[in-house]
């Protein structure tokens, strides 16, 4: 009967729509039931016994573990959202609970997470928002336009592609949205951080390597060049790769072919490479910090993308996109941001790009119980550095006050004339018809 109940269990647990899974202390997965193996793409006997983390590369497996949390303080842990990473690169957005597991007697001796898959709701959220222009990227910007417009054609050409632009200007949003436009879109998109891990390692991870190769090397090890085969791999930081590895890396690009670690002959692949980088590869190749046919090897295809500072018109569009994003992760229902809010967003000059204002949005989710954002809900100190609108002393007729005020919101803004139609709440055609007095 013992057995019979464990069989009906494990056939209900298969029944499910969500993904399940338990660990033993030690972080062993002892039950993987079958929605799981769907939305991670990881068959069961390959998950059980591993350890949870090798399963689910997961935003959270890096020290904030949801599981890990239950289980210290003996309680569950509801509706927590981030994203996992699936063997071929892809990011799944996941809801997930966990809670500890108990014996008899009342003592832990593991832990079980339910997960389920947002895709599908994110999609209908993108749909329904009507935001994204080109996949998920979000411009209002002409000069950011102009760049979204021929992603297409770059796309279609399977060239390789240079991506420049600062740190959180969304250059792995771009290289995603130049593989899902090819068509190699069918194929894995593998992301790798060239400035994250030491040579040895990064040397492995991109080329992989044979069992033997190097101590703990036990059993071969695909790289992430043959993962990516007829797709696309991402090198992010590429400024950031050690010299001898740029030799590896050109002869991939001129060969089509991976030595991996150990390996007496090559292994042929078929990759498109789309590159980034935050720093200024032309003055590292006159310094010789990188190489120079390495350099006029990835760049075929150069893409600069804009700091947020120079788009200030994107701020808005961006503010309540990324409300909606959070108001679907948290549950919440929060309208948007107050007049004040938004001034301060639009002045503020974001040395963190995009990634610096959703920081800001999800902070101030946080803080705010509903309603809208106010200044009390943003960091601390955040704009303390952002330069104040000096205070000045207008005369003359009415029709002289307004047409001061244009050209001072003209100037304020550097010339952009959206950015001053924004700040003085009028057309174009009216802030025009002002400065033609």
């Amino acid at each position: 009967m013992h057995f019979l109940h464990d069989i009906s269990c494990e056939h209900i647990m298969d029944s499910l729509a969500d993904g399940v899974f338990t660990v033993d202390k030690d972080w062993n997965i002892t039950f993987f039931n079958r929605a799981a193996c769907d939305i991670t793409g990881v068959l069961k006997d390959e998950a059980l016994g591993r350890k949870c983390w090798e399963v689910f590369r997961s935003s959270i497996c890096d020290g904030a573990c949801a599981l890990k949390a239950s289980l210290e303080a003996g309680e569950s842990r509801a509706n927590r959202s981030l994203y996992f990473v699936r063997s071929d690169g892809t990011r799944v957005p996941i809801s997930i609970n966990a809670a500890p597991l108990r014996d008899r007697r009342g003592k832990i001796v593991g832990g079980v997470e339910t997960f389920r898959d947002l895709s599908a709701l994110r999609q209908i959220q993108k749909k329904l928002d009507g935001l994204y222009r080109v996949e998920d990227i979000i411009s209002r910007s002409p000069v950011f336009q102009r760049t979204l417009s021929i992603l297409p054609q770059i796309a279609a050409s399977g060239s390789t592609v240079l991506l420049l632009g600062e740190s959180g200007t969304g250059k792995e949003l771009v290289a995603r949205a130049i593989h899902n436009l090819s068509g190699r879109n069918g194929k894995p998109f593998v992301a790798v951080n060239c400035g994250a891990l030491p040579e040895q390692l990064l040397e492995s991870e991109l080329f992989g390597h044979k069992a033997g190769a190097f101590t703990d090397a036990k059993r071969d090890k695909p790289g992430r060049f043959q993962a990516a085969d007829d797709g696309t791999l991402f090198l992010d930081e590429i400024g950031d790769m050690p010299l001898p590895l740029q030799v590896k890396i050109l002869r991939v690009l001129q060969e089509k072919v991976v030595e991996p670690l150990g390996a007496v002959r090559g292994v042929p692949v078929n990759v498109r490479v789309v590159a980034a980088t935050n720093k200024d590869l032309e003055e590292m190749v006159a310094r010789q910090d990188f190489r120079g046919d390495l350099y006029y090897r990835l760049n075929v295809v150069r893409l600069v993308l804009p700091p947020l500072r120079e788009r200030p018109e994107d701020v808005p569009l961006l503010v309540e996109h990324v409300v909606k994003r959070q108001n679907v992760l948290t549950g919440k229902d929060i309208q948007g941001v107050t007049e004040e809010v938004m001034r301060l967003l639009v002045r503020h000059p974001f040395p963190g790009n995009v990634r610096e204002l959703e920081n800001i949005i999800e902070y101030a989710f946080i803080l705010c119980p509903g309603g809208v954002i106010k200044p009390e809900h943003l960091p601390e100190g955040l704009f303390l550095d952002t330069p104040a609108t000096p205070t000045v002393t207008m005369c003359g007729t009415m029709a002289d006050i307004k047409q001061q005020a244009a050209a001072q919101a003209l100037a304020r803004n550097n010339g952009r004339v959206m950015a001053a139609c924004r700040e003085l709440d009028v057309s174009k055609d009216t802030l025009r018809r002002l400065l033609r007095r």
